[in-house]
């Protein structure tokens, strides 16, 4: 099932409005009259949310919701760690990078230290997609290039540069004018076939097509999951091959570690990392404060170098001393609480659980992920694999009646999204399956 053009996965019709009980209804109209009709919600019953602790999410009736989608809160909501260095860096001193500090340094020494020694040097803005935003800036000047090529259903953010390479956005957003799309690299349906050397012969093909039009190639952006095209990780290293091509071609890798990152793969502190390969700039975003407004491109000092020189950056806030404060605290969490190896053994868990799931219900064409990134692939037929994005949306909604948050994913919506919070162990991931089991029982 293709989304409508004008809606989104999950989301809210608001033709529904009229069934829907008074509290809630008066507050969406409140929304569309203020806010506008871009705004959008999620379910078809959509969610009135107070307070959030850890993996949980409260209404304001006292209901409990299980997250098993929100990855800005990397560390948990609310964290009390995160939450008493924010306060008390607020209650000290709040302004820019003009100044000197010690904060900014000392972080952005421990965070370069979590990457390979090539990437070293780190950039701060406000949000993910001025992160994309500047990579992308960096990429044409230093390559001299304009040309950026991206997978078919990706997203990358929402200003005017980024929402122009983010195609599932939907089709009444246009994609910019030297963009190239490429399928993503879908093992499921590689048939046997090397999904590494598939993918890069894609990259390759993108960029013949710019140059017999005359574009220079600048860039090949991915996050490493393919997280909006129905999270594909696997095999490991599969890559490697494209990075080989996008680097012969003059142009720049560029991995979006925005929902990847942060040790949420499990195995490494980065997704990239999983495919044994070292990009030309990464970017991050808000879970790198656990929601607060601070997000870097990390890139290596030889493709920084000319456009620092040439080009004066400053981004008011960007790594505002309170901002600092959550991200450094949130590097704490993960190192303390040991999250990026709780990612791999409840992750690895979850997995197991869904492929046994798997067995028993033929709607399931496929199970993948790494860490507490996971996707669950619905087809109407396992035999020709035909996408089935009515019933991954029906589960996404009885497990959101059932009080479990998840939501959907790929360029037909059929794949369900699952990426909690890091704090996530295996006596929550025991919710998640049993609640699954019973809705895929419910919906089948």
């Amino acid at each position: 099932m293709n989304k409508p053009a004008t809606t989104m996965i999950n989301g809210f019709d608001a033709s529904r409005l009229a069934s829907l009980p008074e509290r809630e209804r008066s507050m969406i109209e409140r929304r569309q009259a203020l806010l506008g009709p871009s705004y959008r919600l999620f379910y078809e019953n959509p969610l009135h949310l107070v307070r959030g602790n850890g993996v949980w999410l409260y209404d304001p009736d006292g209901n409990a919701y299980l997250d098993a989608y929100n990855n800005v809160p990397s560390v948990g909501h609310c964290h009390p760690r995160v939450v008493a260095a924010i306060a008390e860096q607020a209650a000290v001193l709040n302004t820019h990078t003009r100044y000197l500090d010690d904060k900014i340094l000392a972080y952005s020494t421990r965070l370069l230290a979590t990457f390979p020694e090539e990437l070293n040097r780190v950039m701060y803005c406000c949000t993910g997609s001025e992160a994309v935003d500047l990579a992308l800036r960096i990429a044409g000047y230093q390559t001299g290039g304009t040309g950026i090529i991206i997978t078919e259903n990706a997203y990358h953010g929402t200003t005017a540069v980024t929402a122009a390479i983010s195609p599932s956005l939907g089709p009444n957003m246009p994609l910019g004018m030297q963009v190239v799309t490429v399928p993503a690299p879908d093992a499921y349906r590689a048939d046997g076939g090397d999904v590494g050397d598939m993918f890069a012969q894609e990259v390759s093909k993108a960029i013949a097509f710019m140059r017999r039009r005359g574009i220079k190639p600048a860039a090949f952006i991915a996050d490493s999951i393919f997280s909006t095209d129905g999270i594909f990780s696997e095999p490991a290293g599969f890559l490697r091959k494209t990075l080989e091509v996008v680097h012969e071609a003059g142009a720049l890798y560029i991995a979006d570690e925005v929902q990847p990152g942060f040790g949420r793969t499990g195995s490494h502190m980065w997704g990239f990392m999983r495919h044994g390969i070292v990009p030309d700039i990464a970017v991050m975003g808000k879970p790198m404060g656990n929601g607060m407004p601070i997000a870097a491109a990390v890139m290596k000092s030889e493709v920084q170098e000319r456009f620092g020189h040439d080009i004066r950056y400053f981004n008011t806030f960007g790594a505002n001393h309170v901002s600092i404060a959550a991200a450094n605290a949130v590097l704490d969490i993960i190192e303390d609480e040991g999250l990026t190896d709780n990612a791999l053994s409840t992750g690895n868990y979850m997995l197991e659980s869904m492929r046994q799931l798997q067995q028993t219900f033929d709607c399931i064409g496929d199970v993948r992920g790494a860490g507490l990134f996971l996707g669950l692939e619905f087809v109407s037929d396992r035999k020709s694999r035909t996408p089935d994005g009515a019933r991954s949306l029906a589960v996404v909604n009885r497990m959101r009646e059932h009080r479990v948050l998840i939501s959907a994913a790929g360029i037909h919506g059929n794949t369900l999204k699952i990426r909690p919070p890091l704090p996530f162990g295996r006596e929550h991931a025991d919710i998640f399956l049993n609640t699954l089991e019973s809705v895929l029982h419910e919906t089948n």
